[in-house]
């Protein structure tokens, strides 16, 4: 009996410790997972604040220092003179204008050059501009100072428009294109003024009005070189008497060559205007003409070489003609800064010559905005 109790216990034993081996070599079930938290959707970032100069024009300065040497009895420049000193300022008034101005500092005076809105989408594809602004007669007239490529004015601008500021008054002008065939395009402006230009125009009245009429066309010769050719006529008072009135016209051609692919630091230009005055004055009508004609070859990066011819009679004197002739240098340290060198031969009306050298130094600071094409 005792040997049966014993038998058993070891048998109970044995499966015990059997069960326990097993329970040790069997994995224990896997943890069911646990799904990450849901993250909330990130939040918009916030916006950004303005620029302090957001609504600022776009301004800029141009210096613009001349100095000459030799004699001139009928011109009698200061041998040395910071010209001109031009401010800018140019912005976007709304997605339909942009305004333009431009004030002009001497050492005599605090002038507004040019200031205007013009609104570029205006049906039927109307270009209107308002303000005070240069008459579209020629090219040259259009220019600032600091854009000429000359370091003076030609002969028919000082004669025949008044002065080296030519016409420039206040008023509206409107514009439009008209494709042509080809790579033509051709522009009409229509322009209408106060009719107060110092040395060419002087209204009587408030109804002594000056008009303007202007139309060019300009094709593209390739993809290097393009031909422009331009008609102006432009009527006003004069103010020597009450009816007095004088008549400008203008012929103007531009030609432009420069190579795209071989030859980047090579390009030229040739301008030439012929004008005529007509001007009422007593004693009798004065018909006076005048031309230039100018070209300047860039011979690198950085140098430019230019001639000009040009004649003209006086405005108030058609028996009076002044010639002159003109060779040019520019060097350009940088495009903010522009070095010239003019030497210049005038014979004026009445056995006057002048042989004079003027040197220029212009500099900008500043985002200046493109000039006209």
């Amino acid at each position: 009996m005792r040997t049966w109790i014993a038998s058993l216990g070891a048998f109970l034993l044995a499966a015990l410790a059997g069960s326990a081996a097993f329970a040790q070599q069997t994995p224990p079930p896997a943890p069911t997972p646990t799904p990450p938290p849901v993250e909330p959707p990130p939040s918009p970032p916030a916006p950004a604040a303005p620029s302090p100069t957001y609504f600022n024009p776009a301004i800029a300065v141009i210096g613009n220092f001349l100095g000459v040497a030799g004699k001139n009895a009928f011109e009698d420049r200061p041998s040395l003179q910071m010209r001109e000193s031009e401010i800018s300022f140019q912005a976007a008034v709304d997605p339909y204008a942009k305004a333009d101005v431009f004030v002009a500092v001497t050492d005599e005076e605090v002038e507004l050059e040019e200031g205007y809105i013009t609104f570029t989408s205006l049906p039927p594809d109307l270009l209107v501009k308002v303000g005070k602004f240069k008459a579209q007669i020629g090219k040259v007239n259009l220019m600032h100072t600091h854009v000429l490529p000359w370091a003076d004015v030609p002969l028919p601008i000082v004669n025949l428009l008044g002065g080296e500021e030519g016409w420039n008054d206040a008023g509206i002008s409107v514009a439009r294109l008209f494709p042509l065939p080809g790579d033509t395009f051709s522009e009409l402006t229509l322009q209408i003024f106060r009719g107060e230009s110092e040395g060419l125009f002087e209204a009587t009245s408030r109804s002594d009005l000056a008009y303007l009429a202007h139309y060019r066309a300009y094709r593209d010769f390739g993809d290097d070189h393009n031909l422009e050719l331009g008609s102006t006529w432009g009527r006003g008072s004069n103010g020597t008497t009450e009816d007095a009135r004088t008549t400008l016209e203008n012929l103007h051609l531009v030609y432009r060559w420069k190579p795209l692919r071989g030859r980047p630091y090579r390009s030229f230009i040739l301008r030439s205007e012929l004008f005529r005055s007509r001007r009422e004055q007593p004693g009798g009508k004065q018909t006076g003409r005048g031309f230039y004609v100018g070209g300047d070859y860039r011979l690198s990066r950085r140098w430019f070489a230019g001639a000009r011819y040009e004649f003209s009679d006086r405005a108030d004197d058609e028996t009076a003609r002044d010639r002159g002739e003109a060779l040019t240098l520019t060097f350009w340290p940088s495009e903010f800064s522009q070095i010239r060198a003019e030497g210049r031969r005038r014979r004026y009306a009445g056995g006057i010559t002048a042989n004079e050298l003027l040197v220029q130094l212009q500099f900008s600071i500043g985002a200046h905005g493109a000039h006209p094409f």
